[in-house]
């Protein structure tokens, strides 16, 4: 089976095209710049090419993916009909969704009734899944939601403690994002550990950072809330902070609300704390060169992220697993051992050797190690196309 994994931004659109089964990607791209002039970046087994092709909208970026997919040079199948279904990530499904869906009408109007909740990105998604449906009529499509896998919390931890009338009538409530790659820790965990009654944390740590509270393959708690500002600081966002803290500054320098949650999400974090980067790469080099400020930074960062796993582990009642994915978290040994040196009292213990891997699959925790201890690289995209495939052959049934 081929399905083509869609991840639509509003002037970009990120492709993939996978056989769901295996995981293999015959071929993946980036179509950037639309509605500018328009640039296409396609690469298939050891090769790249870049191609300027004008994409006004991005149907005509859809169009510019599928032509060069059945090039006879450069593409991977001979005709579009080879593509079984696609599968769109979409940010937010509100509380309308607890799990992916095929496209329809229906489905469409609620992405649409969710984009109060998701602003920037539920349009962008909608384009996604237009431009498809407009150049791939007769293919069946799926949405897959970031906020699906945490519908599974308990109300003690996704609502606010805020008059109740703003959950009832404006769906104000904790949503979490990350989902699909959440849940794609927690189904390979499983597989590993060949059964499903475990409790687990699993540390997406990143540019953008959430932590996951998962008990028998499902969400009870996430660090992220209404919108992925929440939780840990992360490359360019504060992560939690005192509301009031975005009054005294709109106050003092006569900033608007969106002005101020704007540096909060685009001039915080670790950028924000280092005044260097973002980039934990950067922030590493700099603490080694002295840098007390790359080194706060990085200090706070891992202090955060121990505090959300012992909270996490006291809501579980214990944990069994605690795994690290994305970016940091796959690449990152010495912030693991940073993060683990504070779950001493929980019995974690790592094994320095095995902690000094990078984006491989790897247990990392001693033997005598009370909680084991995981790198498991994330696939956000397998997991969309694992869930088209699912989708789509339940509705053939």
């Amino acid at each position: 089976m081929n399905v083509l994994v869609i991840n639509a931004g509003s002037s970009s659109l990120k492709y993939q095209l996978m056989d769901p089964e295996t995981g293999a990607v015959s071929a993946k791209g980036l179509c950037e710049r639309i509605a500018i002039d328009g640039r296409l970046t396609h690469k298939f087994a050891d090769k790249k090419i870049e191609r300027e092709i004008p994409m006004p909208t991005h149907s005509e970026a859809i169009s510019a993916v599928l032509e060069i997919l059945v090039d006879p040079e450069y593409g991977v199948i001979h005709s579009v009909d080879e593509i079984d279904a696609v599968g769109h990530r979409v940010l937010h499904g509100g509380m309308k969704f607890s799990d992916s869906c095929i496209v329809d009408d229906a489905c469409i109007e609620a992405i649409e009734a969710c984009i109060p909740l998701g602003p920037l990105h539920n349009p962008a998604n909608l384009m996604g899944i237009r431009a498809c449906q407009a150049v791939m009529p007769n293919t069946p499509q799926v949405a897959v939601f970031d906020t699906a896998f945490h519908m599974t919390m308990p109300p003690k931890a996704y609502r606010y403690a805020i008059p109740t009338a703003y959950y009832e009538n404006d769906d104000i409530r904790r949503y979490g994002f990350h989902g699909t790659s959440h849940k794609y820790i927690a189904r390979r965990m499983a597989e590993i550990l060949g059964k499903k009654d475990f409790k687990m944390v699993n540390c997406h740590l990143g540019n953008g950072s959430s932590l996951c509270a998962i008990e028998n393959g499902a969400c009870r708690d996430t660090s992220m809330g209404l919108s992925p500002l929440a939780g840990v600081p992360m490359g360019t966002r504060s992560g939690d902070i005192d509301p009031c803290v975005v009054q005294f500054i709109c106050n003092k320098y006569g900033m608007s609300v969106d002005d101020c949650l704007t540096m909060l999400n685009k001039k915080s974090g670790m950028l924000g704390m280092s005044g260097v980067s973002s980039d934990f790469r950067d922030l590493e080099a700099g603490a080694n060169a002295g840098n007390t400020d790359c080194r706060l930074a990085l200090d706070k960062f891992c202090y955060e992220v121990a505090k959300y796993v012992g909270a996490y582990a006291a809501a579980l009642n214990g944990i069994d697993v605690l795994t690290f994915t994305a970016g940091v978290g796959e690449n990152g040994p010495t912030t693991r051992a940073a993060v683990c040196e504070y779950l001493g009292f929980m019995g974690v213990k790592l094994d320095p050797e095995k902690n000094n891997t990078r984006g491989k699959e790897a247990l990392i925790s001693a033997p005598d190690s009370s909680v084991q201890v995981w790198v498991i690289p994330t696939n956000e995209e397998l997991m969309i196309a694992q869930d088209t495939r699912d989708l789509v052959n339940a509705a053939k049934k």
